[in-house]
């Protein structure tokens, strides 16, 4: 087995040594007050911002998971994950200039920006405990253990858990430092590394003797691989005669047109949210807020998941013998095998880049939450901003740390936590989306909708045979159902509260009438139809771009072309129609 040469080493510490560089650079700004430390003063411009989101949502365990759906299912397994395009366009379309224009913190400071009494302080302090301490940790820890495998495999010589903590205490070294503004531009950097170390690795895997001396990936493997989409059948969900995931038309529908606007999830949050939300409000304005979330959305589904697919598919031709629960761990191995020294180095820093990425985002984000909106509105209202910053440094090594202890102590008990994730969050979407857009929405409204779906999924668990992702119709119909009933029982938000909502976001719409009329000075936003004819031309881009470049690169140019055109007119149509309506209307 190969070790680590020096070349390879001089690239790793060259890698881990900018990123601290960069947290000491920016470590004056950040020292400034909490908007710096935590929104960058509001001055990033798109292409920082949005690749920030991207290179966050490339995580370390990220490659893996995708070689696990196409050795298991083919590339038709990733449609898992790609349902949530839609939900991705609505928040660039309809959210991203509305989370800019509010001028907040942190997503959680909107609870009580739009709704007033106790029941809104109890929520906006609930959930910044929740999702800034325990929901975070368990992502980071996530994480964490998918960088323990890689080291695993890739450095046998190294102790994989010193490596994990010492990446941590690096990386929460410069985020604690740097603010938002080391994040976003270490993250910048990190994802052109990461991008850059897969795409090598695709390349070299797609040239490897065994796949050359088969004829390339389509003579090596079976056709239904190579399947862009699943079986659509009327029987039992999972995996048919050929390898094909198959699903119920019932069960498609359930990801493709419910998933993706009712279930919570991380950087899937339906109408924006978490550090999606952060990334948005950090924009220089509306404008760039709108663009960053686009040239996220065309990043994360048309230009990362290729190198992995490549990557997955060689890897069943390399080492078909993986046992079934370790076919993830086959692109690791094709690693492995494959580098040669320096890109060795170059891969290995590639995975650190996307697990450090990930990693100082979230311990930002969960420290934005823990600090604007449980210890500065609970606990010191009145502080300077530099004691802030400090509490915020010191809230940073607080939740690394905690994450650590998940990691090592509680994660490995965890099974299924990504689709316990999306049903225990299943119909919250609901009022995520339409809090924006209707006044009668109150902040039991939103307790209900987070409150209901744990106890039917424990109930559908418990009692039923149901089972994922049947369930999703049962616990979103249930959850909008209760919420409704909680919305109609309990007093409406204070209207002068809702009034100074909307005259601060101009939200627009009918289901504000109640009171927009009674603000006739407030010019407010209009052309729904509109942009919903840009929401729908979004998915068409991304959709098309995404088949058209795997149309590409397994040999067939003429479908390519006709994607690619579609892609084409899509956005075409989304520039004129933004341009249209001008953009001098996105401040």
């Amino acid at each position: 087995m190969q070790h680590l040469t020096s070349l390879d080493l001089t690239i790793i510490i060259g890698y881990l040594g900018l990123t601290l560089l960069i947290g000491l650079i920016f470590s004056g700004k950040a020292s400034q007050n909490v908007s710096e430390f935590f929104l960058s003063g509001r001055k990033l411009p798109w292409w920082i911002a949005g690749t920030g989101m991207v290179a966050t949502t490339f995580a370390a365990d990220t490659p893996l998971a995708v070689t696990g759906l196409v050795a298991k299912h083919g590339i038709a397994g990733n449609w898992l994950w790609w349902t949530f395009v839609s939900g991705g366009m609505l928040t660039v379309f309809f959210f991203a200039r509305l989370w800019r224009r509010a001028q907040i913190l942190t997503d959680l400071e909107f609870i009580e920006l739009r709704y007033s009494g106790r029941e809104a302080r109890f929520l906006r302090g609930f959930k910044a405990l929740y999702f800034g301490l325990f929901i975070n940790a368990v992502i980071i820890g996530w994480v964490n253990l998918a960088m323990y495998k890689i080291v695993s495999i890739m450095i046998p010589e190294l102790n994989p858990e010193i490596v994990v903590i010492a990446c941590v205490l690096l990386t929460t070294l410069y985020s604690g430092l740097g603010g938002l503004w080391g994040v976003t531009v270490t993250d910048t950097i990190q994802f052109v590394i990461s991008m850059t170390g897969c795409i090598v690795l695709a390349v070299l895997a797609m040239n490897a003797p065994e796949v050359q001396a088969a004829g390339g990936l389509t003579g090596a493997l079976p056709e239904w691989m190579f399947n862009f989409f699943p079986a659509i059948t009327g029987e039992g969900s999972g995996e048919n005669l050929n390898g094909t995931l198959q699903l119920t038309f019932a069960s498609f529908a359930a990801l493709a047109f419910v998933q993706w606007w009712a279930s919570w999830y991380p950087g899937a949050e339906p109408g924006g949210g978490g550090y999606i939300a952060q990334r948005m409000m950090s924009a220089k304005d509306e404008k760039h807020s709108l663009l960053a979330t686009l040239w996220f959305i065309i990043a994360h589904y048309c230009l990362r998941p290729w190198p992995w697919i490549i990557v997955g598919l060689v890897s069943l031709v390399l080492f078909p013998d993986l046992p079934a629960d370790q076919k993830e761990d086959g692109f690791v191995h094709v690693m492995r095998t494959l580098l040669p020294p320096g890109l060795k180095g170059l891969l290995i820093a590639a995975f650190l880049a996307a697990y450090m990425s990930t990693l100082s985002t979230h311990l930002n984000w969960g420290t934005s939450y823990l600090v604007n909106d449980f210890y500065k509105r609970f606990i010191s209202r009145d502080a300077s901003d530099s004691h802030y910053v400090v509490i915020s440094r010191i809230l940073t090594v607080v939740v690394a740390v905690f994450a650590l202890y998940i990691t090592f102590f509680v994660l490995e008990t965890i099974t299924g936590a990504w689709e316990f994730i999306i049903q225990c969050g299943a119909g919250t979407g609901f009022v995520l989306i339409f809090r924006w857009f209707w006044w009668r929405l109150n902040a039991w409204s939103e307790i209900a909708s987070m409150v209901t779906p744990f106890a039917v999924y424990t109930w559908l668990t418990m009692f039923t045979s149901v089972t994922f992702p049947a369930s999703i119709y049962i616990i979103v119909a249930v959850t909008i159902a209760v919420s409704l009933a909680v919305t109609f029982l309990t007093p409406p938000t204070d209207e002068e509260h809702l009034k100074n909502f909307y005259r601060k976001t101009r939200v627009g719409g009918a289901m504000w009438s109640k009171i927009s009329i009674q603000l006739p000075d407030i010019q407010s936003d209009s052309g729904f139809l509109r942009l919903f004819g840009d929401w729908l031309s979004g998915i068409i881009l991304v959709y098309c771009t995404l088949f058209g470049t795997g149309k590409l690169i397994f040999g067939d140019p003429l479908q390519a072309m006709l994607f690619f055109t579609a892609a084409l007119l899509a956005g075409g149509f989304i520039m004129y129609d933004l341009n249209r309506r001008g953009w001098n209307n996105l401040k």
